[in-house]
C-alpha cells in the first residue's frame, strides 16, 4: 500500500520515511470495525468545524485519523500544507476528495501508531477522536509517535471526550473508562490529568474541559470533550 505513496513531496521536502523494510516492519493493517462502517455508512462525520487555530500559510500540518476528510476542507481553506492519515482505506478515498488541488496535501493510508514520516516532519499535529479510540498501549505509542513526528517548537492540538460525556459507561467496558458498544469500536474518555500525564514528554500549554447540551429523543444531555494544546520544546 505504500508504493503510491512515497513519491509524495509536500513542499518539496522529503517527509517519508524511504527505507521500504522499515515500513513494511512498522505497518499494522487497520481495524475491520472501520472499513465496515464506512462502507455501511459512508460520510460518517460532517457539520461546521470550529476552534482551528491561526497558523500561518504554508503550516506542514499532519491530521491523524483524518476519517471522511472533514477537518481537512477546513485546513486546506486556510492555506496549510496538509498530510492526512487514517488506517481505513475507505475514510482515505473519501477525504482525498477534499483536496482540490494536490499540492496542497494529500490524505494517505497509514497507521497513526507507526506512521511512515521522518522526525519532526511537521510543524503541527491534530489529533480530534481518535487516540480514544485505541486500547492503552497504543495510546502510549501514538503519543510517542506525536513527539517523534513534530519539530522542535511545534505543537500538538488534542481533543477527545471526557468522563463527563453522556455516553460514559455505555457498552462493554475493555479497560477502564473504555467502552465497546454495538458497532465494535472502543471509545475511551479521559480526564484531564490523564491527558497532561499521556503528553507528559511535552510542554502542556493548556488541557481544558469544553461542556455543551445536546438534545437526544427529546432529552437535554451533556457533551463533555477534554482539549489539550502542547508543544515540543
Amino acid at each position: 500500500m505504500w508504493g503510491e505513496e512515497t513519491a509524495y513531496v509536500p513542499g518539496k521536502r522529503t517527509l517519508l520515511i524511504t527505507n521500504r523494510e522499515e515500513l513494511k516492519s512498522r505497518a499494522i493493517p487497520g481495524p475491520e470495525e472501520w472499513e465496515e462502517d464506512y462502507r455501511r455508512r459512508g460520510i460518517l462525520w460532517s457539520g461546521a468545524i470550529r476552534d482551528l487555530p491561526e497558523l500561518p500559510s504554508g503550516s506542514r500540518v499532519l491530521e491523524l485519523g483524518c476519517g471522511n476528510g472533514k477537518t481537512v476542507q477546513a485546513m486546506v481553506r486556510r492555506g496549510w500544507e496538509v498530510t492526512a492519515i487514517d488506517f481505513s482505506s475507505r475514510a482515505v478515498a473519501l477525504c482525498r476528495q477534499a483536496f482540490p488541488d494536490p499540492l496542497q496535501g494529500t490524505a494517505m493510508v497509514a497507521d497513526a501508531r507507526w506512521s511512515p514520516f521522518r522526525n519532526a516532519a511537521f510543524d503541527e499535529v491534530f489529533a480530534s477522536h481518535v487516540i480514544g479510540h485505541l486500547s492503552a498501549p497504543d495510546r502510549t505509542r501514538v503519543a510517542h509517535e506525536v513527539i517523534r513526528l513534530l519539530r522542535t517548537g511545534g505543537r500538538l492540538f488534542f481533543c477527545e471526550f471526557s468522563t463527563g460525556d453522556f455516553r460514559f459507561g455505555k457498552g462493554l467496558e475493555t479497560e477502564e473508562a473504555t467502552f465497546r458498544r454495538g458497532t465494535g469500536i472502543l471509545t475511551h474518555y479521559f480526564t484531564e490529568r490523564e491527558v497532561a500525564d499521556l503528553f507528559s514528554g511535552l510542554t502542556n500549554v493548556s488541557v481544558t474541559l469544553r461542556q455543551w447540551p445536546m438534545r437526544v429523543r427529546g432529552s437535554t444531555l451533556v457533551r463533555s470533550e477534554v482539549q489539550g494544546i502542547f508543544t515540543k520544546e
